[in-house]
């Protein structure tokens, strides 16, 4: 039964994959062309890393909206790391730290002192904004990129595959591991259905909130990092767009296959990619490919709502009990 739910669900995806694709091509044949298909797969890694780390806060039932602001300060402190003449590695490292940093306070606030998650992240993902300002005034910084070899995380491969995307591809794999195939990430999704049940199962509920919390955070400045080496420069707005279509793409996922999971992110963020892109390609104006994609969120939420769920449900049984 659920191999056959899983199937249907997986032709639905793939059936909305080829309308979208479809109607797009229908009016730009360019949208099928490589090299756009390499611009989308370069988006869909930027969106999809912020969006995977965003799932585990979502399976376990919170909300994280401080990665944006998270992700700007993790990309001036990468910027500001490369300007100073830092190896590359240790200002990569630099960015990330500063979102597992945040991120830690954020489940600290939320898990262990009860604080609300929206109210919380979003104090701390202004905090960010906030000292973002202090490297360089809230100008952009690309001193030295070109000598520092970051601009390769965009252009070399791996595999055959763009850098940005089998980077993509092997966080997803490390974070389908621990979601999918570890106690850990049975620990994540009893603490988001029943965590009182969790606890007193002796799931450490508090320590993988915060642990949820910790990974949006590190994948947010992991995501902006990617945006920084294809932009050349590191910029206090760096974050912005990451908001929006991460939580869309969980949430769509979510909805096509029945609960948050790493393949139900991926799913939703190549849709929301393909509608972005498509949109870019079009010259449709920002506004209105924004209004497409909060509409497809709110979607996406209403029908992952178990109420919502529930009443859909009970309609279907009662439409066929009177037929």
């Amino acid at each position: 039964m659920i191999t056959r739910q899983l199937g249907m669900r997986l032709l639905a995806f793939a059936a909305l994959v080829a309308l979208i694709g479809l109607a797009f091509w229908s009016q730009s044949a360019a949208f099928a062309s490589g090299g756009n298909l390499r611009s989308l797969m370069r988006h869909m890694s930027v969106q999809g890393l912020a969006a995977l780390g965003l799932t585990f806060v979502i399976v376990v039932r919170h909300f994280d909206l401080s990665f944006p602001g998270v992700a700007s300060m993790g990309a001036m402190t990468l910027g500001w790391l490369i300007a100073a003449g830092m190896p590359l590695p240790v200002a990569i490292g630099g960015g990330l730290a500063v979102g597992l940093a945040f991120g830690l306070v954020n489940g600290f606030a939320i898990a262990r002192l009860g604080l609300p998650d929206i109210v919380t992240t979003i104090a701390t993902g202004g905090l960010a904004i906030g000292f973002s300002y202090f490297y360089s005034n809230g100008t952009s910084i690309s001193q030295n990129f070109f000598m520092s070899g970051i601009l390769d995380l965009n252009d070399r491969k791996i595999l055959g595959l763009d850098m940005p995307f089998a980077i993509l591809m092997g966080t997803a794999l490390m974070g389908a591991i621990l979601l999918h195939a570890s106690r850990l990430g049975a620990g994540f999704y009893a603490t988001g259905e029943n965590p009182v049940s969790a606890r007193f199962s002796g799931v450490p509920t508090r320590l993988l909130i915060v642990l949820a919390f910790a990974l949006s955070g590190m994948m947010a400045c992991l995501a902006i990092t990617l945006l920084v080496a294809s932009s050349g420069a590191a910029n206090v707005t760096a974050g912005n767009q990451l908001l929006m279509p991460a939580f869309a793409a969980v949430y769509l996922g979510a909805a096509l296959f029945g609960r948050p999971s790493i393949g139900a992110t991926l799913a939703g963020t190549l849709l929301m990619s393909m509608m972005l892109n498509g949109f870019t390609l079009l010259a449709i104006p920002y506004y209105y490919s924004d209004a497409i994609v909060s509409t497809v969120l709110i979607t996406a939420i209403a029908i992952f709502d178990p109420r919502v769920s529930a009443l859909l449900r009970g309609a279907v049984r009662r439409k066929g009990a009177s037929a």
